[in-house]
């Protein structure tokens, strides 16, 4: 009993230690998960990360003893149940998460697991001899003889994603060699300065947070605009949208500012700015060929000849 008190000891003096350490908590799922693949995972994030695993109760109890001076850790106790594990780290948590789950192995269909995801038979050669093709017909797999050998015609789903796998199923699966079924960490939850939030965040990407931040703007400004109320996002658009209505009234009325003398300008003597255009265009061309614009001297002369009466 002595023993066992001294180990309780030393594990909530560790777990403190990492809790005081780490700024960020992964709580994540080990169900079928071997030693091997627990030491591959500790072996990635070594430098990076540590791995704490644990009686439930024993971390709860823990945990609540350290609320005190840790409350941002309560929001972790729903969490804690379960075959889960802990892994502590101030790395990148998307880096961190990549490690977690990219650790897998595959695994055969066994009768009672659930399906993760639609399971297929592709059509193949199965080189096993006719006698089975009554197996394959309970299960409406559809199938003809080649060379002797039972050949699957065309893709068939045996199992959809959500539901159990049979025993008929799990033997088919079996016989021909899949294994669809993959086992690895799972991340159940994230835990970073003192907020707690799904593994599927981590997945966002910066360029998504910045097309919803501009939606978000872009419709408050519409929504304020539209109701009257001003907003810092519509605040610009409402200056922008008086100032228009200024000029209108200002060129109706002819009363004319020397803000927007230029612009009357342009207005009131369209031509002058439009035989404008094709000079500036003329001298930003320099690199334009000599002979086009021989050829275009040539032209004008024979225009001003009065040539240009005949074409």
């Amino acid at each position: 009993m002595g023993g066992i008190r001294e180990k309780k000891v030393e594990y909530f003096s560790k777990l403190r230690e990492y809790l005081e350490e780490y700024k960020s908590v992964f709580v994540v799922g080990v169900d079928n998960v071997s030693s091997q693949q627990m030491h591959e995972v500790r072996k990635a994030l070594r430098g990076r990360g540590v791995v704490l695993m644990g009686k439930n109760t024993m971390v709860r109890r823990a945990i609540r003893g350290f609320i005190a001076d840790l409350p941002d850790y309560e929001k972790l106790l729903p969490f804690i149940k379960g075959n889960v594990g802990f892994i502590f780290t101030n790395d990148s948590l998307k880096d961190i998460k990549e490690e977690i789950v990219s650790n897998t192995v595959a695994a055969p269909a066994r009768a009672g697991a659930v399906a993760p995801e639609d399971i297929w038979v592709t059509a193949v050669n199965t080189g096993m001899e006719p006698g089975k093709t009554s197996f394959f017909q309970a299960l409406g797999v559809p199938t003809k003889i080649a060379r002797g050998t039972i050949e699957i015609v065309s893709d068939v789903k045996v199992v959809e994603a959500g539901n159990k796998v049979g025993p008929s199923e799990a033997a088919l699966l079996n016989l021909l060699n899949i294994s669809p079924f993959t086992f690895g960490l799972t991340v159940v939850q994230v835990y970073d300065n003192g907020q707690v939030f799904p593994a599927n965040i981590l997945d966002i990407t910066d360029d998504e947070l910045v097309s919803h931040f501009v939606s978000a703007v872009s419709t408050i400004a519409s929504i304020s605009l539209a109701i009257g109320y001003p907003t810092l996002p519509s605040v610009g658009h409402t200056l922008i949208n008086n100032y228009k209505d200024l000029l209108a009234v200002a060129i109706g009325s002819g009363y004319h500012y020397a803000e927007i003398e230029e612009l009357v300008d342009r207005i009131e003597n369209p031509d002058k700015y439009a035989s404008a255009a094709p000079v500036a265009a003329a001298g930003a061309s320099e690199s334009a060929p000599a002979e086009a614009a021989a050829e275009e001297e040539e032209e004008e002369s024979d225009a001003d000849m009065g040539f240009g009466l005949f074409d």
